[in-house]
C-alpha cells in the first residue's frame, strides 16, 4: 500500500479542491440542491468514499495534517457569537422567546432519547450523544466540533465519521419532513394568514441577494474575529482550569457575543455584519470540507443499524414535538404552521434547512414574514449557545 503524508498547507489546498468539487456537483444534481445538502458535505463525502475504497483494496492511504482545521472552526463560531445581539432578541419579542424555550426543551429531550437508546442497545452514552442534539440541532458544524472531545475524552472511536453521518441524515430527514407536517396542520385547522400579512413576498434567496462589502469592512471583521478568538482563548483556559469540558470554540463565541453587545450598547466601535457573515460562511465551508474528507467510513459498518434506530427515533421525536408542542405554543395559526415547518428542519440539522423548508411551503401557499424573522434568530444564534451548554452538561454527567 502507498502511504502519503499531507502537511497542513497541502491539506487546506486539498480541502479547497474538495469544496469546489462539491459546489460543482451540488449545482448539477437536483436532489442535492432540493434537500439543501451543503457543497462541503457533498464533496467531502464523495472524497471520503473514494479514499475508503482505495484503503479497502490496500492501494492508497493518506495521512492528513489537520492542525489548521481548528482555526477555521474558531473563525466560524466567532462569527456566530457576533450575531448574538440582544437588540434582535427584544425586537422579536414574545414569539422569539417562546420558540427559543421550545427548542431548549427539544435539545434536552434529544439528548435524553439518544443516551437512553444507546444504553439500551449496549452502546456508550458518548455514541448516544453523537446522535442527539450534537448533530440534530447542532448540525455538521457543532457535531464535528464536539467529535474530538467525544473521541479523546470519552473514547468514542471514529467520532468525526459518526457525527458527520448523523448530521447528513438529519439534513435529509428534516428537509423531507417539514413540508408534510405543515401541510397537515394547514388542512386540519383550515389556516390562512392575517389579511395584512398577505402581500407580495419580497424576500430574496441567498443566490439573489447582493452583498455590499468594502475593504474597511473586511479589515474591521478580521480584527474583531482575531480579538474574539484571542480573548476567547483566555475563557477556554479558565474553563479548563475548573475541569469543565468544553470545545475550544465556546470561548470565542462568548467573547464575540460580549464584544457585539458592547458595540450595540456604546456605539464606540462598529460591527460589520455582512463581512462577518461572509468570512464565517467561507470558514465553515473549508472547516467542513477538511473534516469530512477525512472520515473513516469503513468504521461505520458495524454501527449502521443502531445509528439508524436512534436517528429515526430522533426524527419521530422532532416531528411529534413540532406538531403538538411548538405549533400550539406559537398560537395554532398560519405563521405557527410555517414556523413548525421550519423547526422540523432546524431540529434535524440546520437553519438553512429550516429556511428552505419555509420557502418551499410559503411559495405554494401564503407569505409568512414573521416566520422568516423569528426562526433564523433562534436557529442561527440563540439555540447554539444553549445547545453547547446542554451538550457539555450531559457529557459531564454521563
Amino acid at each position: 500500500m502507498i502511504t502519503l503524508e499531507s502537511n497542513a498547507l497541502l491539506t487546506i489546498a486539498i480541502s479547497i479542491l474538495v469544496l469546489l468539487a462539491g459546489i460543482f456537483i451540488q449545482k448539477r444534481v437536483n436532489i442535492l440542491s432540493r434537500f439543501f445538502i451543503p457543497p462541503p458535505v457533498v464533496g467531502g463525502l464523495l472524497f471520503s468514499i473514494l479514499i475508503a475504497i482505495l484503503a479497502y483494496f490496500e492501494l492508497l492511504h493518506i495521512h492528513f495534517d489537520s492542525s489548521a482545521q481548528n482555526y477555521f472552526m474558531l473563525i466560524f463560531f466567532a462569527t456566530i457569537g457576533f450575531s448574538a445581539s440582544l437588540r434582535f432578541l427584544f425586537i422579536g419579542g414574545r414569539t422569539v422567546i417562546i420558540l427559543f424555550v421550545c427548542m431548549c426543551i427539544l435539545v434536552i429531550l434529544q439528548n435524553l432519547l439518544g443516551v437512553s437508546l444507546a444504553n439500551l442497545l449496549g452502546l456508550s452514552s458518548a455514541f448516544g450523544m453523537a446522535n442527539s442534539s450534537v448533530t440534530m440541532v447542532g448540525g455538521h458544524g457543532t457535531g464535528i466540533a464536539f467529535s474530538q472531545i467525544l473521541e479523546d475524552n470519552f473514547g468514542l472511536k471514529s467520532a468525526t465519521t459518526i457525527t458527520a453521518a448523523a448530521a447528513t441524515f438529519g439534513l435529509i430527514a428534516g428537509s423531507l419532513s417539514g413540508g408534510p407536517v405543515a401541510r397537515y396542520l394547514m388542512k386540519k385547522y383550515q389556516l390562512k394568514p392575517k389579511e395584512d400579512a398577505v402581500h407580495p413576498d419580497t424576500r430574496k434567496s441567498n443566490e439573489d441577494r447582493v452583498l455590499s462589502i468594502c475593504q474597511h469592512g473586511v479589515f474591521n471583521a478580521v480584527v474583531m474575529i482575531i480579538l474574539a478568538i484571542g480573548i476567547g482563548s483566555l475563557f477556554s483556559a479558565w474553563f479548563e482550569s475548573m475541569n469543565i469540558i468544553l470545545p475550544p470554540y465556546i470561548g470565542a463565541m462568548l467573547a464575540a457575543a460580549i464584544i457585539r453587545n458592547l458595540a450595540d450598547a456604546t456605539d464606540i466601535f462598529e460591527i460589520k455584519d455582512t463581512e462577518l457573515q461572509m468570512l464565517g460562511a467561507i470558514s465553515l465551508s473549508i472547516f467542513l470540507s477538511m473534516a469530512l474528507m477525512q472520515m473513516k467510513l469503513l468504521s461505520l459498518v458495524s454501527l449502521a443499524l443502531p445509528m439508524l434506530l436512534i436517528l429515526f427515533a430522533q426524527l419521530i421525536l422532532v416531528v411529534l414535538f413540532a406538531r403538538f408542542v411548538i405549533f400550539r405554543a406559537l398560537g395554532k395559526n398560519y405563521d405557527a404552521a410555517v414556523m413548525t415547518c421550519g423547526t422540523v428542519g432546524l431540529g434535524m440539522g440546520a437553519t438553512p434547512n429550516a429556511i428552505a423548508n419555509m420557502e418551499a411551503f410559503t411559495a405554494k401557499n401564503y407569505p409568512a414574514p414573521q416566520a422568516f424573522f423569528v426562526v433564523p434568530i433562534v436557529g442561527s444564534v440563540l439555540i447554539d449557545f444553549f445547545n453547547a451548554g446542554a451538550i457539555t452538561t450531559f457529557l459531564n454527567i454521563f
